[in-house]
């Protein structure tokens, strides 16, 4: 049985749609905080059942009988997420799972500007010494993100932000069918991956360009300085410690950190992966 982790959130969900492509829902099975949420998975025939990274014993019913187990990253910063993503490991090798995936990202690394990059290499460690079969998924930046900082600039005419690097937007949706690749087709991927992006890096200048194209008015971009979008960031309400993180993604894009490309993804699923472009033009002509 294949067991999918944190199946009520946007990337666990949409893996659960493509195993369903693939595999029998006899053969998946989810582990949830809240099961009410999953009840439509139920309905289909997935096998829905409480586990909670905080609750090892959760995890132990959570995990019982399966093959593989695919473990979404959780929410958590520094410390506490690396412990509950250890817990689950830990949990899904005594339950006797042959292969523990997990959504890592293409800038996992202990030295990264962005702290929820550490989180992911330390993670990646345990993955290494739990010895058990994995394959840490590095995925892309997910594009969703790049549209949140974006923000309300397609009404405002401003996208205003500090200075940033390109990054390789990747789409939800992209890295969920290959993560039901790697679940169904054994071997596709093994071990530490390559980086799991779209075709091409962008940064806030070319988004801001194509915003423009699309919504057929000017977009300008206005740098501001780290200080400066920081004091925004908490006059708006924001702890300060989180302010920090997420400044730490503009220091860590400028840096290069999440300018890769790699054709991986492409050739797993067999097509271009969504782009930028596609997203944005979507998301515009919804808004019309």
């Amino acid at each position: 049985m294949i067991i999918v982790t944190g199946a009520n959130g946007q990337l666990g969900r949409a893996v659960v749609e493509q195993l369903l492509a693939r595999v029998s829902p006899e053969q998946i099975g989810v582990s949830v905080r809240d099961t009410e949420k999953a009840q439509g998975l139920q309905e289909l025939g997935v096998r829905v059942r409480r586990g909670d990274f905080d609750d090892p014993a959760s995890l132990t019913y959570a995990f019982e009988g399966a093959s593989q187990v695919l473990i979404v990253s959780c929410n958590s910063q520094g410390e506490a997420a690396v412990r509950q993503h250890r817990t689950a490991i830990d949990m899904a090798r005594e339950a006797g799972t042959r292969r523990i995936l997990y959504t890592s990202h293409m800038g996992s690394s202990p030295t990264s500007f962005f702290p929820p990059m550490v989180d992911h290499a330390a993670t990646e460690v345990a993955l290494r010494d739990s010895g058990v079969a994995f394959t840490a998924l590095r995925n892309g930046f997910y594009t969703a993100s790049g549209l949140m900082l974006l923000g309300n600039a397609l009404q405002t005419g401003e996208l205003v932000a500090p200075e940033d690097g390109p990054v390789a937007w990747t789409t939800h949706a992209d890295l969920a069918e290959v993560t039901a690749v790697a679940l169904s087709e054994e071997g596709a991927l093994d071990g530490v991956t390559p980086d799991l992006t779209a075709s091409e890096a962008i940064d806030l200048d070319g988004i801001a360009a194509i915003a423009s194209e699309l919504a057929h008015h000017p977009i300008r971009r206005i740098v501001v300085s780290d200080a400066e979008y920081r004091a925004g960031l908490v006059a708006h309400g924001l702890p300060e410690e989180r302010a920090d993180m997420f400044l730490g993604l503009f220091r860590a894009s400028r840096q290069g950190e999440f300018s890769r490309i790699d054709p991986t993804l492409a050739r797993l699923i067999g097509r271009k992966p969504r782009s930028v472009r596609d997203v944005l033009k979507a998301t515009i002509s919804s808004e019309e």
